[in-house]
């Protein structure tokens, strides 16, 4: 997907390109209902995201290295 089909906004930190999420494009991007993110949030058991205020986002790269670490070969290492 692409950061205009995702409607994601984009900041540069210290000369790198970031894709911010919100909630509901994080959930979109991962294929997951939204109250699935919520309860990972509360569970500490999802992926990384940042808070900014009351704002909930998740970057692009810590999704992705999120999926990263859900690769299995088989049904034994699940």
């Amino acid at each position: 997907m692409t950061d205009s089909q995702l409607g994601a906004s984009t900041v540069q930190p210290q000369g790198t390109q970031r894709t911010v999420l919100t909630t509901t494009e994080a959930a979109k991007y991962l294929g997951l209902a939204v109250s699935t993110l919520n309860k990972w949030r509360c569970y500490g058991t999802g992926p990384r995201y940042l808070k900014l205020g009351r704002a909930v986002r998740y970057r692009q790269g810590d999704l992705d290295g999120f999926l990263e670490t859900r690769l299995f070969r088989s049904t034994l290492g699940a």
